[in-house]
């Protein structure tokens, strides 16, 4: 089952199984089909009418053969549609399966208010699938009306995979994945709101109005009060598994996002002990990626959930896989810039609080101060920031998370001696104090290094809410579910914050007592191992090859890989580029930069022309260290490019756009793009950035309510912190109007007035000439022309012949064909005629009255739009 994350489209009921920009709310899988030589299975769309009238559109879908067959429901993630399954339906018909996907209330074309899974409407019309199974004549039935039914599905689909398993007991078997077990306690975790993923729950619906009302009334309840009343914690849990919990009996494989803030694993744990209880088969997998980003293992998961149904539906001998997996990830793989993982397993699953080991915590008692508006806000995950999100970033031990001082109490653990792997929910004892009748905070497990550097594993906090804390009171901190190693050396530190981003926290201030009332209890789950790495053959037969790989390395004198030396006689220049070459993928003579060589200096604003496939994306891309050039050198000041390279500190970009968070305010989105970064707030220069940039009281609105242009701006002003001393913006006036696009060039020339130095790739020429100061133009990958831009605009080589008339193109083919004559191109009242070096205008006019061209005037062009055209001979 692939889990991919589709990013939303513009219209959000039409969004492909995405909860938000980046965000994987439906997680919905769409299976990869390998290419074979079996015809394609056969598809039925139809639309069924659920007893209510509400109409449902399906897609049936089944393969060539004789004999009855299992029957699977697959059903889509929140936000998406039938149209995401078909490629999973069609591969799991080509593996003798009768397939039917839907479309649920409230999306794609089906009809009906979306009521998050409701017993009297989602589920109900799951029943009515399963009767229109029972009639089909390529469905197994175990008796009459009763077909041979699995389901699966990811995160809303995994929920109602679940109900209807306690629902109807015609299914036979389930596979959910990344979802909830009780809604309720998901979006109103201890008590408290889970805002932001909320919002974008109900935002990416199509609004409050596309739910049923009792579900819009209770979001704009809760929304406006910041508290979860027992109505609305209700309201939820009956759409939630957890309220069939008895009636859940069949086979279940459960997969749970380990990069998860929204459905964390005490789901699927609360899930399996639920249905083990039932006497049913279920067993559990930690996948690395989640709603938060991260490798959601598309190849592995996929074939663990057909062999799954392979067994429980076929009755084949598939094996089935460990009662408990879990996929551990850690560092980089210096090969591909990909982040190592590997599977460990045990034959049971151990639950979240296998063999506790305690660890002593210190520290004094603390007060800490709950702000007036809970603001500024401690930060921890993010819906909506893409790519792996913050979770991923600490998985490879980078410090991401954002505490304000006097806003949180701390307890330290002693540095460990051995390693220490936490696999499961730690907890704590604390006593806590409020000058108000409650208190809410927000508890997190710091991974605290030698240096103090600190990693919030999976990004994950626990929030709780303690009433009648204002005489005190002793609580019991249950941790997130993680599984972490804490390196020798490192220690654990408890913290407990007044406020989070992601929650809604008490906007009156107050003021909290913290103080500890015992140790940390971290579990180890120790039968928990992970598989050793089978060595590879080359191994074996290395050493005999040794002596003949090391002489063929002499012989052939080959490149060494290691990063050259800085060359001191550059380090004061920002840019030289020599020989650059990347070739196509899989081609040894296809290029998509060849043999590019030029030289950018300090002050410079450099224009980067070509038309589409000259090359320049590739360079920047190559300049930036994002792909590796297949020779060549880049230097930024002295130093050669390579993929991470410390001197691309100095390298400030804006190539692909930026994804902001749409509820922050555009200071607020700077703020954590920079604390993302790892570096000291001092070194941000924000409060220069944004004076280059222009944006004045806009940057205290929230960045939903930017212009296009604002927006750019924004992006630059990103892209600027840090005042790095190289810029490079890919389109930046991608969108604009001409007062933005204006606003754009005085922000790029100031910026360079201060000795910095920036690359623009633009195709607006008129923009590049009035705001470069020099130029380098490409064509097919190779340099056409690099200078000053008044010298390659008054080019005395390039002359503008007008005719009054646009000439015929036989009459321009025979001009280009002139000798001394390197390119003619047509305009509206003439040609753009340029020259061998050393021909003259006079050579040019005879040869032209011999042609018969009735030649008007003669002079050199004076528009870089002229030049260009000129430069790259039409190709554009």
């Amino acid at each position: 089952m692939d889990l991919r994350v589709p990013r939303l489209l513009k219209r959000p009921r039409r969004a492909a199984a995405a909860l938000g920009a980046a965000v994987l709310l439906a997680a919905t899988g769409t299976w990869t089909a390998t290419a074979s030589d079996t015809p394609r299975p056969h598809r039925t769309d139809r639309v069924l009418t659920m007893a209510d009238g509400t109409r449902v559109d399906t897609s049936y879908f089944t393969s060539g053969g004789g004999g009855r067959r299992p029957a699977v429901l697959l059903a889509h993630g929140f936000g998406g549609s039938k149209d995401d399954l078909r490629a999973q339906a069609e591969d799991l018909a080509g593996h003798g399966y009768a397939v039917l996907t839907w479309s649920a209330r409230g999306f794609g074309r089906s009809t009906g208010k979306i009521g998050l899974n409701d017993p009297a409407h989602e589920v109900t019309d799951v029943s009515r699938l399963i009767d229109w199974l029972a009639t089909r004549p390529e469905v197994r039935l175990d008796k009459p009306g009763d077909p041979r039914v699995g389901m699966a599905g990811g995160s809303y689909g995994g929920a109602i995979s679940l109900l209807a398993a306690g629902h109807d007991p015609r299914v036979d078997a389930i596979a959910p994945a990344v979802t909830y077990w009780d809604l309720a306690d998901a979006l109103f975790p201890n008590g408290v709101f889970k805002r932001l993923w909320t919002g974008v729950f109900f935002n990416s619906g199509g609004g409050c109005g596309q739910f049923e009302p009792a579900l819009c009334a209770m979001y704009q309840r809760v929304a406006q009060s910041g508290v979860p009343d027992a109505d609305a914690r209700a309201l939820l849990q009956r759409r939630s598994p957890a309220a069939v919990a008895d009636r859940i009996k069949v086979p279940t494989l459960l997969f749970q996002g380990q990069t998860d803030s929204l459905f964390t694993l005490a789901q699927s744990d609360a899930a399996e002990r639920a249905i083990r209880a039932n006497g049913a088969p279920v067993k559990v997998d930690w996948i690395a990626g989640g709603h938060d980003g991260g490798d959601l293992e598309t190849g592995r998961v996929q074939g663990r959930v057909r062999d799954w149904f392979d067994h429980y539906l076929k009755g084949e001998k598939a094996g089935t896989g460990p009662a408990f997996r879990i996929t551990r990830t850690g560092g980089v793989d210096s090969t591909d810039g990909g982040t190592r993982s590997r599977g460990a397993t045990a034959d049971a699953y151990p639950g979240l609080r296998g063999d506790p080991r305690t660890i002593p915590l210190t520290g004094r008692e603390q007060r800490v101060a709950n702000p007036a508006g809970a603001s500024p806000p401690a930060v921890s995950a993010l819906p909506g920031l893409g790519g792996g999100g913050l979770a991923q970033l600490s998985a490879l031990g980078t410090g991401v998370s954002l505490d304000f001082p006097g806003q949180y109490a701390k307890f330290d653990a002693p540095p460990q001696r051995t390693a220490l792997r936490i696999t499961g929910t730690p907890t704590a004892r604390v006593h806590v104090k409020s000058t108000s009748a409650e208190a809410v905070l927000f508890a997190k497990l710091y991974d605290v290094g030698p240096g103090g550097s600190q990693v919030l594993p999976g990004q994950l906090v626990t929030p709780l809410r303690i009433t009648g804390a204002k005489s005190g009171k002793d609580v019991t901190v249950t941790l997130p579910p993680v599984d972490h190693e804490v390196q020798q050396g490192h220690r654990l530190r408890l913290v407990l914050a007044t406020t989070d981003l992601g929650y809604a926290s008490p906007t009156a201030p107050a003021t909290y007592t913290v103080s500890l009332k015992g140790p940390l209890s971290v579990p180890t789950a120790p039968a928990v191992t992970t598989a050793a790495t089978p060595l590879p053959s080359w191994v074996w037969w290395l050493p005999l090859a040794g002596a003949a790989v090391a002489l063929a390395l002499l012989l052939t004198a080959r490149r060494r890989t290691t990063a050259p030396a800085p060359d001191p006689e550059l380090a004061e220049v920002p840019l030289v580029i020599t020989g650059l070459t990347k070739r196509y993928a899989r081609s040894s003579d296809r290029y998509a930069v060849r043999d590019l060589s030029f030289r950018v200096e300090k002050g410079q604003v450099l224009g980067l022309l070509g038309p589409n496939g000259a090359g320049k994306t590739t360079t920047l891309r190559m300049l930036m260290g994002l792909i590796r050039p297949d020779g060549g050198e880049i230097r930024v000041f002295g130093h050669a490019i390579r993929p991470g390279a410390p001197v691309l500190s100095r390298v400030g970009a804006f190539v692909e756009g930026a994804g902001f968070l749409p509820h922050l305010t555009g200071r607020e989105n700077l703020e954590l793009y920079w604390r993302a970064t790892g570096r000291p707030p001092e070194d941000a220069h924000l409060a220069e950035a944004l004076e280059i940039a222009g944006l004045g009281d806009a940057l205290a609105r929230a960045v939903r309510t930017y212009s296009q242009g604002m927006r750019q701006r924004l992006a630059i002003a990103q892209a600027m912190l840090g005042l790095p001393d190289l810029l490079i913006l890919d389109e930046p006036t991608n969108g604009l109007d001409p007062p933005q696009i204006r606003e754009m060039r005085e922000v790029l020339i100031r910026y360079a007035a201060a000795g910095r130095t920036v690359i623009v790739s633009s195709h607006l020429l008129a923009e590049v000439e009035q705001s470069c100061t020099h130029l380098v133009v490409m064509d097919r990958g190779r340099l056409v022309q690099a200078g000053p831009v008044g010298e390659i605009v008054g080019s005395g080589d390039t002359l503008l012949v007008g005719t009054g008339t646009p000439l015929a193109e036989p009459v321009v083919e025979k001009v280009a064909a002139l000798d001394g004559v390197v390119s003619a191109v047509r305009t509206e009242d003439g040609l753009l005629i340029r020259l061998e070096p050393g021909n003259t205008a006079g050579q040019l006019v005879v040869d032209l009255v011999r042609l018969e061209v009735p030649v008007l005037s003669v002079g050199p062009h004076r528009r870089l739009e002229d030049a260009f055209l000129t430069l790259i001979g039409g190709s554009a």
